[in-house]
């Protein structure tokens, strides 16, 4: 891999800057790719952008950045987007610092910003030089997600087409399953989401379902899916709590779309879930529901208290081996189940030595 340091003046990188938005960021006369299919949306907050000019009005040193060449001449913007669209945005107008916009500045000012010389690195070699370059660079600075880094990867029509759908701001994925989604749209969180599940159906990794379909023309399927995913959650639970947000709803769809579900019958149930002061994470009443396993409702814990007394009862003796155990050497254990209406009562709680609790338990 061939790597050179470039010294560019600020009025050539501003040349020909345009934001497309969904299309992208260009400049450099129209040959740098300023905001390449893999890189995040612009998300410095005000106080850096504007530390970014107010760096360059003093002729101070900004941190290197890193450009890649391609085939044909062209370059992408590898690390320094932020800083790179915060001078593009100043000189365009688009934005003030310490009230005053560029237009605002004297020609002598402008000039002295225009001929600032942004220091660069300019590298060319093969795809996975390129990568394995950029995980190293990337240490540094606003860390990029792991879906972001898998973006890198695999860009084109597929991942562009994906983009439009789940990493905007405002995108159509947002816009039906905010509620159900934790993370940030821009951030990839949605795409990362969306990608496993749908792998997950086929059980596959997220890179190798990106691999499979990085030469796709659209990305129409996980769309599709991922609609599937939101209909058949609202469908199945039409009444939204906010312990629906986060849950890894495209597994559960895997799983079970195609289980006959009463939502009435559901809701009822949620509703003794909830009232029920023996579980201890609400959050967990969805998941328990689709697949029955208590540990997702945390069921509380009988106390020491209610445990010392069942030991001294039984006098230390396991009510299924028979055999005598020292009290740290036994677990507490709900005589009538929970899942069979068993309270976490002093009368409901037996010490079982801790082999006999788990196969019972069934862990």
């Amino acid at each position: 891999m061939k790597i050179e340091l470039h010294q560019i003046p600020v009025s050539e990188v501003v040349n020909g800057y345009q934001d497309s938005a969904e299309d992208g960021v260009v400049g450099y006369g129209g040959s740098l790719n300023i905001r390449p299919a893999f890189q995040r949306e612009f998300i410095y907050k005000d106080k850096q952008r504007d530390e970014v000019i107010n760096t360059v009005r003093m002729g101070f040193p900004l941190n290197v950045m890193y450009w890649v060449r391609d085939a044909k001449g062209n370059f992408e913007l590898l690390d320094g987007q932020q800083r790179t669209i915060s001078i593009c945005q100043y000189v365009n107008g688009e934005f003030s610092v310490n009230y005053q916009y560029f237009f605002n500045l004297t020609d002598t000012e402008k000039q002295q910003i225009l001929d600032y010389e942004l220091m660069i690195y300019i590298c060319d070699g093969t795809d996975k030089e390129k990568l394995d370059w950029f995980k190293i660079i990337n240490i540094a600075g606003v860390q990029l997600a792991p879906q972001e880094l898998r973006n890198a990867i695999y860009t084109g029509e597929w991942l562009t087409d994906a983009k439009r759908y789940f990493s905007k701001s405002g995108c159509p994925a947002s816009m039906i399953a905010s509620d159900y989604m934790k993370g940030s749209a821009i951030r990839q969180d949605y795409l990362e989401a969306a990608i496993k599940w749908i792998a997950a159906k086929e059980n596959k990794e997220i890179e190798e379902y990106m691999s499979e379909h990085q030469h796709d023309t659209n990305a129409n399927e996980l769309w599709l899916y991922f609609q599937g995913v939101i209909n058949w959650v609202r469908a199945t639970f039409p009444i939204y709590r906010k312990e629906m947000q986060g849950i890894e709803w495209g597994i559960y769809f895997n799983k079970f779309s195609n289980k006959k579900y009463n939502p009435k019958v559901l809701e009822q149930r949620i509703l003794e879930l909830i009232d029920d002061e023996d579980v201890t994470r609400t959050a967990g009443i969805y998941e328990f529901l689709l697949d029955g396993e208590e540990r997702h409702l945390s069921i509380r814990a009988f106390s020491e208290k209610m445990k010392r007394a069942a030991y001294e009862r039984q006098q230390g003796i396991c009510p299924v081996c028979n055999e005598h155990f020292e009290y740290k050497e036994m677990e507490g254990d709900h005589i009538t189940p929970w899942h069979e209406g068993g309270k976490t009562i002093a009368e409901n709680c037996q010490m079982l030595c801790k082999e006999d609790n788990r196969r019972k338990s069934g862990t």
